[in-house]
């Protein structure tokens, strides 16, 4: 047993298949393979959970039972362990007052420079927060933003009521509908333009009980007297001034499409009192300080020289400096958490564990370069140097060919996913993998291919003038039915051209992002593709009993979790953790119907089974179409019962992709789709996008994969740098255009193909 190595000797977590690793501690190792081939599974369910479990285990037990409660991995022994930290790209607040400034801990700091050197103080550090009844704006709450409902957008006032005037389905089908429809009292057959003003103001604004109309249950003939309301205080009442959670996702989503956070008039949008806002320092309120890109927030603080504020000005410049090294100089203290993409939480988060002087220490990163330009990912593989340097543990779990030549050594799991997967199939240094034939290896032999022929089109769609944030003015054409790559260093202003303006200005455009699709543990791959319904009527069919036997969230619960495959037991100091019901053990059904059977397995075993594997279990053809789907964009590994809320961003993504492989005439956008993707994942990605290309539609990826920008038939860079210092249109044309060029994008594109 050697000390200077992690030993983990037979885990079975998840799809490893008993596996025995040493992993060498004080190095950066590079944990790679297909996607669902494992590596989630040893870094995280393996590594980082059996270390916070024994470290908690030397907690007192008063606080062991208030605190999440961790399994043991599936693994007959660990050995070296030290603490480990988990560095990942999932959300560190979604909440309306989650910022940059809040998260990093740079904002306590600010208040507190403000409260001792602003002129005129507002008083203490509290004073200048928009969370504390001492600096928020008595109006919004410190939010602000207030709730505001569209008005016009419910009324489609050039067709009669008839014809479909109110823009809202609950008001339009259903029960609800008899208060606006063959009422006698609202006109039925002129548009609503031509209302006058006292019939306009009963469809709108009539209140409650104003008047009655008879409503007609049709399934009963029951007839019986209705309280009229107008569409805006119904609407306000029942799906604004209530929680909507519940509802069912369509909706939401429908509701969500009237409303909007509109910036608060009283502090407009600042979310604080005016006596905060008068405090200036060198000229500056605190609201500049937020709003200002932290590169630009770095030099004002330099010019301070009052003796009390030197000392707290370092402070923020040392934390200032350290998101710049990460890359993140383009943002504003002042953006929210919610608006930033996995790799920019990711690297916030890195902030943190800069200026720490811990040592000794795991750290566990997934997928640091995801979402990075090449240039900038240089910048992350440099840090991940220092910080191994103060003799930490790195371990990755990565796809960039970059990080896998840089690692000192490298893991690969394989030899493909789910269950195909979980085999230790090489491990060793750079060197050492090149001299190997996995997929890894052949993936960094292969050199790049420039899309030598790319599609010609004389058909465009243009951005004009475009001026959002800090892009400069910038007017391009997107040739139509091509594959167009959009792409520069981080913060260049690649999502303000493509998400914001492009899309408000083709507002019929599909944008498929990596968005969380459920966050329940209710919704799996079955229930989210719709198979999930075919499936219970198969076992039905065969076993002579309802389908409501197959669901549990009906009469097929498990009694203990409600279904749910889960228990979340109340702790008093952290988030919870989901423990696998001991009853069910996570399927969620009950015993009595894992009695049934369909081709030999019952409904827990069905649902364990991979798409690939289901495609040869299953005959029926609506249930193979959606699974050849989801095999064509590489989430052949993933089980039926797999619950959405544990999905990556790049999953999420490729689960919404497959539903429009069969659909034409589309505009796509598609940010960073290669989150995720090992290199021979990425071949198919590409080959999805050139059918659907061949479907006439046209598809844009926001890209920074080279293999990726090189194959398309039209490149968009912006740069030359990010925040103020990018925003300009730096290149447009295609592959090998750009290669005649001098662009950041071109110097690394001719990098690799030189090798």
């Amino acid at each position: 047993m050697n000390n200077d190595n992690i030993e983990i000797i037979g885990a079975t977590v998840n799809n490893l298949k008993h596996i025995n690793i040493s992993i060498p501690k004080g190095k950066l190792v590079v944990l790679a393979g297909v996607s669902g081939s494992g590596k989630t599974s040893l870094a995280f369910d393996t590594i980082a959970t059996e270390s916070s479990r024994e470290w908690q285990s030397t907690y007192p037990l008063y606080l062991r039972n208030r605190m999440p409660h961790y399994e043991r991995p599936n693994v007959e022994s660990i050995n070296n362990l030290t603490p480990t930290i988990v560095v990942d790209q999932k959300s560190i607040g979604a909440n309306a007052r989650s910022t940059v400034g809040t998260s990093s801990d740079i904002a306590p700091l600010i208040r507190l420079l403000f409260s001792r050197i602003g002129v005129p103080s507002a008083g203490g550090a509290s004073s200048y927060s928009f969370n504390h009844p001492k600096g928020m704006c008595p109006d919004c709450t410190g939010l602000g933003s207030k709730l505001q409902l569209d008005e016009d957008s419910l009324f489609n006032t050039e067709k009669t009521i008839k014809e479909g005037g109110i823009n809202f389905s609950q008001f339009t089908s259903g029960w609800q509908s008899v208060l606006y429809q063959n009422n006698p009292l609202i006109p039925q057959d002129k548009p609503i333009k031509d209302f006058t003003k006292e019939e306009l103001n009963l469809l709108k604004y009539a209140e409650k009980g104003s008047m009655n109309v008879k409503m007609v249950f049709n399934n009963i003939g029951q007839v019986h007297d209705e309280p009229y309301e107008g569409v805006i205080p119904r609407f306000l009442r029942l799906y604004v001034n209530r929680d909507i959670s519940k509802l069912k996702q369509k909706l939401q989503d429908e509701i969500k499409s009237h409303i909007a956070y509109l910036p608060c008039n009283t502090c407009h949008g600042t979310g604080l009192n005016p006596k905060a806002l008068e405090s200036k320092i060198n000229g500056y309120n605190i609201e500049d300080f937020y709003q200002i890109p932290v590169i630009e927030l770095l030099e004002i603080l330099k010019t301070i020289n009052n003796p009390i504020g030197i000392s707290i000005s370092n402070q923020i410049i040392n934390s200032l400096e350290r998101m710049i090294e990460v890359g993140l100089g383009y943002l504003t203290l002042s953006r929210k958490t919610d608006t930033l993409s996995g790799g920019e939480l990711q690297r916030l988060k890195m902030v943190r564990h800069l200026g720490s002087s811990l040592t000794n220490i795991t750290y566990i990163f997934d997928e640091p370069t995801a979402g990075l330009h090449p240039d900038d990912a240089e910048r992350i593989i440099n840090i991940l140097f220092k910080l191994r340097d103060k003799h930490n543990t790195i371990i990755v779990v990565e796809h960039s060919k970059r990080m896998l030549e840089l690692a000192d050594y490298i893991i690969e799991l394989g030899p493909q996913a789910g269950v195909n997967g979980g085999q230790v199939i090489f491990k060793g240094t750079p060197q050492e993998l090149l001299k190997s034939t996995t997929k890894t290896s052949l993936a960094l032999k292969e050199k790049i291919t420039i899309n030598n022929n790319p599609i010609k089109s004389n058909e465009y769609y243009t951005i004009q003038n475009a001026c959002l944030h800090n892009l400069k003015d910038i007017t391009v054409n997107i040739p139509k039915n091509t594959l167009t790559a959009v792409c520069g260093v981080a913060g260049s202003g690649k999502s303000s051209l493509i998400r914001y303006e492009f899309l408000n200005q083709y507002k019929d455009t599909i944008v498929i992002d990596q968005k969380p699709i459920g966050i329940s543990s209710r919704s799996n791959t079955a229930t989210y593709t719709g198979i999930m319904d075919e499936i219970r009527q198969l076992f039905a069919k065969n076993n002579n009993i309802g389908p409501e036997y197959f669901s549990f969230n009906s009469k097929g619960a498990c009694p203990a979790c409600n279904g749910r495959g889960e228990t979340k037991p109340e702790v008093a100091f952290a988030d919870s953790i989901s423990i696998p019901c001991e009853e069910c053990h996570g399927s969620g059904f009950n015993k009595e119907v894992l009695k049934y059977l369909y081709n030999g397995k019952n409904i827990e075993e069905v649902m364990k089974l991979t798409v690939e594997e289901a495609l040869n279990f299953f005959d029926n053809k609506k249930i193979i179409t959606k699974l050849t789907s989801l095999q064509n964009v590489g989430l052949g590994y993933m089980t039926l019962g797999q619950t959405t809320n544990t999905f990556s961003g790049g999953e999420n993504q490729r689960l919404k992709l497959a539903s429009h492989l069969t659909k034409k005439g589309n505009i796509y956008i598609l940010d960073e789709p290669s989150t995720g993707l090992h290199h021979e994942d990425i071949k198919k990605l590409l080959k999805l996008f050139k059918d659907m290309v061949a479907k006439d539609n046209t598809v844009i990826i926001i890209e920074h994969r080279l293999e990726l920008i090189a194959a398309s038939d039209y490149i968009i860079e912006l740069g030359p740098l990010g925040g103020s210092l990018g925003g300009k249109l730096m290149f447009k044309g295609t592959p090998q255009e750009l290669l005649q060029t001098n662009t950041i994008t071109s110097k690394y594109l001719k990098k690799e193909i030189n090798k």
